[in-house]
C-alpha cells in the first residue's frame, strides 16, 4: 500500500500537533520530569476536598502538591504533607490553609506568607492551619435565619 507525499505530511503535522499539545498541557499543569522539592506539614481539623496531588498554591501560583493525607488517631485532626519547589523560601510564621477556587470550582492548598526572616525547613511543620469551610453548612445557617429580622 503506497502512501501519498500529501499523506505522509498530514500525518506528520498531526503528530507534530498532538505532541506539542502534551508538552503544553504537561507545563501548564506542573508535571515535568524534574521532581525537585521539599517535604513539609501542616495538621488541618478538616481536610474536605483536598487528596494526594492537590495543587498548593502561594499568591495563586502552583508552587507544590499535597503528597499525603493520615488521620492522626491521637488528635483526630487531618496530617498533611505537601512538596514544595526547592526555589521557593517560606518565612517560618507562614499560615497554610485549605481554599475554594469559587463556587463550582475545586479546593487547592494555599500558604499565607508572613514576615519572618527565617525560612522553614525540609520536615518543618506549619504551626497556623485554617481547614476547609463547608458551602452547604454555611447555606444552612444563612438559610436558617432568613427570618429573624425583628
Amino acid at each position: 500500500m503506497s502512501h501519498t507525499p500529501t499523506e505522509v505530511l498530514v500525518g506528520g503535522a498531526v503528530l507534530a500537533v498532538a505532541l506539542g499539545f502534551l508538552a503544553f498541557v504537561g507545563s501548564s499543569t506542573g508535571v515535568s520530569g524534574s521532581g525537585g522539592g521539599y517535604p513539609l506539614t501542616a495538621s488541618f481539623r478538616t481536610a474536605d476536598g483536598i487528596s494526594v496531588g492537590t495543587d498548593v498554591r502561594l499568591a495563586g501560583v502552583k508552587v507544590g502538591t499535597v503528597t499525603g493525607i493520615d488521620l492522626n488517631p491521637d488528635t483526630f485532626r487531618a496530617d498533611t504533607t505537601i512538596s514544595v519547589a526547592s526555589n521557593i523560601e517560606i518565612p517560618d510564621d507562614s499560615a497554610i490553609s485549605v481554599s475554594s477556587e469559587g463556587l463550582l470550582g475545586g479546593n487547592f492548598v494555599e500558604i499565607l506568607p508572613g514576615g519572618s526572616p527565617f525560612v522553614l525547613a525540609e520536615g518543618d511543620e506549619f504551626t497556623s492551619t485554617q481547614g476547609s469551610v463547608s458551602l452547604v453548612s454555611l447555606l444552612m445557617k444563612f438559610v436558617g435565619s432568613g427570618g429573624d429580622d425583628s
